[in-house]
């Protein structure tokens, strides 16, 4: 578990009750923060007999029964790099969003964004090489290191979309305060996630993503385009000619079908143009999660009731 000095008693605490090997503390704790300092003392704590690796940061809140469902996880994807928790915001909470719409149990992440390393296991291979990829790196975000890491793997990890690890606090060592709350895209208690992480279906093709950021709507592009410039975030108007929809079609539906009550009350909160924003994004995060289940996933043979609660969980993170 990673920690700094300063968490080590609630690092200590949570590594007890999880079943954790041990602490990996910050070996500069009062060095400029850096993540990534924390992480590569984490990813060298290996046991030389482990075939995988476990990494949780301390600022979370986890079922006693972690460690059995990251067994079975990894037991059915020896060779991914698997995550665990996901963030609500940007383009990896839209896609955990995206697939739990769709009923699927894991989605492929975005490759360009940070890879969430609040809970992440990596084949002990792979989490070697990681240390000699990030050893003499000077970012101090570990997450920006792993995505960095994976995309030379040519293969980024593998969302776990019922999130059964979620963040607590609104406090940053490493400086994401400023953030505000950093909750799971779709949180998911053990016993309902238990099937989906066994036996749910893989979304791997995210095709084009509806994704919220700093109170607008965006659209990551399909295909390698996305990747051309990682950085850039293309505004919905200006992507949706390439998905085969028109700004007065998304406009006109939204306006037809959106519920009066709650987005009268939204704009109260929040202000018309976030309410405009947040309703044209779920009308497009619901229609690309209909063409994924309808395109990638099985034909169902049971287990509605958790792919239920799933999708309820995702919609209850939607703004």
């Amino acid at each position: 578990m990673m920690t700094h000095p300063v968490r080590r008693e609630q690092a200590a605490a949570l590594s007890a009750r999880l079943g954790l090997g041990g602490l990996a503390m910050d070996p500069d704790p009062e060095g400029a923060p850096s993540a990534l300092r924390t992480a590569l003392v984490a990813w060298s704590a290996a046991s030389a007999e482990a075939s995988h690796h476990l990494v949780v940061q301390d600022d979370v809140a986890a079922p006693r029964e972690l460690l059995d469902l990251v067994a079975g996880s990894v037991a059915r994807f020896p060779d991914e790099a698997l995550i665990f928790y996901t963030n609500w915001h940007a383009r990896n909470g839209s896609a955990a969003r995206l697939a739990a719409l769709a009923g699927a149990g894991w989605v492929r992440a975005v490759p360009e964004e940070f890879a969430p390393t609040l809970a992440i296991c990596l084949p002990a291979e792979r989490a070697a090489g990681f240390r000699r990829f990030a050893q003499d790196s000077t970012e101090r975000h570990d997450d920006e290191v792993m995505a960095a890491f994976l995309r030379t793997v040519g293969r980024a990890g593998l969302l776990a979309v019922p999130n059964v690890v979620e963040h607590i606090g609104t406090s940053s060592i490493n400086g994401h305060a400023a953030q505000g709350v950093r909750l799971a895209a779709c949180p998911v208690g053990a016993a309902d996630a238990r099937p989906l992480l066994c036996h749910g279906w893989v979304l791997e093709e995210l095709d084009w993503l509806p994704y919220m950021r700093y109170g607008e709507g965006y659209l990551r592009p399909a295909g390698p385009e996305a990747l051309a410039d990682p950085r850039r975030h293309t505004r919905w108007q200006e992507a949706l000619p390439a998905t085969g929809l028109t700004e007065g079609q998304v406009r006109e539906i939204a306006r037809r079908h959106r519920p009066a009550d709650a987005e009268g009350e939204v704009r109260r909160l929040f202000g018309a143009s976030f309410a405009d924003e947040l309703w044209i994004h779920c009308l497009l995060l619901g229609r690309q999660a209909e063409d994924a289940a309808r395109r990638h996933a099985p034909r169902p043979r049971g287990g509605r009731a958790g792919g239920a609660r799933l999708r309820a969980a995702a919609l209850s993170t939607v703004g």
